[in-house]
């Protein structure tokens, strides 16, 4: 796709060209042949529908748990804004949240509200949609745990509202369309008391900061654990501490972690990943999977 194509009107804003890096935690990667900033859900499900259908089309949160390939994203890359990040409650126990709002907002508008449950979001660099997506999860729960339905573009601009059983959630994944944009989100919780929802949210953010790289350019948990095991022990005991590709690392602090120690590139992140993974193979036999979602192309 080159960056004179012909895209549809939008009331939002379109950018060709634009840089990714700056976007994603990493800080490396290459630019999107498009970003596409929708002022509103219409202004998303009418450029989709008349969006030609072979272009590509990839939703981006905060970016915390993505590598962006140094040759860029092929396509539209579609961010949700201030229209897509309110969270209210709309009963005791029930939160109505935008795909855009951030896991810091929607736990402690839960914690005003005195909703329970969901304080694990705090924890979560990321925004709804990529928690949906994700079925994202930390410190004890998982959205499956609180999504009640999520309202969906799906890449043909269509509009949908999925149940949580339309999501086929698994540890950390979900059956989403490829290309479908989480516009938004339903959670219920349990009734709690504030102050003691606000001591989890503050055991978990002390937790947090003691055990992880959270000063650094890093992408969050690199691969998923696997059945009865820790992954971060297991790179561990395959000698992975501290190791380096370029000018990426893996974390002295969690070794789940991966580091961009000043100039590494994506493609010094994804080598050090894979490199990780041949070694806890060789080491335990395990082949640890990717977590860390990567995206577009090698330069």
């Amino acid at each position: 796709m080159s960056a004179t194509a012909t895209l549809p009107t939008v009331r939002g804003k379109l950018t060709p060209q634009a840089p990714l890096a700056p976007l994603v935690w990493f800080k490396s990667g290459g630019p999107a042949d498009w970003l596409f900033e929708p002022k509103d859900v219409d202004d998303l499900a009418d450029f989709l529908r008349d969006l030609e259908p072979a272009i590509p089309v990839m939703a981006l949160g905060l970016g915390s748990n993505l590598i962006v390939r140094d040759g860029g994203f092929p396509g539209v890359v579609v961010r949700l804004g201030k229209a897509f990040a309110k969270v209210e409650p709309i009963d005791a126990t029930t939160l109505r949240c935008g795909g855009g709002a951030s896991g810091i907002l929607v736990s402690s508008t839960a914690r005003d509200a005195g909703i329970a449950g969901m304080e694990f979001l705090r924890s979560i660099p990321g925004t709804v949609g990529g928690f949906v997506r994700m079925n994202g999860g930390a410190y004890g729960g998982e959205v499956k745990d609180i999504l009640v339905d999520c309202d969906v573009v799906l890449r043909s601009g269509e509009r949908k509202t999925l149940a949580l059983a339309d999501l086929g959630y698994t540890y950390r994944h979900s059956e989403l369309p490829e290309g479908a944009v989480v516009v938004g989100a339903t959670f219920r919780g349990r009734p709690g008391a504030s102050a003691a929802i606000q001591a989890e949210m503050d055991r978990i953010s002390a937790s947090r900061e003691a055990s992880q790289p959270l000063r650094s350019r890093t992408g969050g948990s690199t691969f998923k654990n696997p059945a009865g095991h820790k992954a971060w022990q297991l790179v561990d005991a395959a000698g992975c501490r501290g190791l380096m590709v370029g000018g990426a690392q893996v974390s002295e602090k969690h070794t789940n972690f991966l580091i961009n120690t000043g100039d590494a590139t994506s493609a010094d992140i994804e080598a050090l990943g894979e490199e990780v993974r041949r070694r806890v193979k060789d080491k335990s036999g395990i082949e640890l999977q990717w977590e860390i979602q990567r995206v577009g192309k090698p330069e």
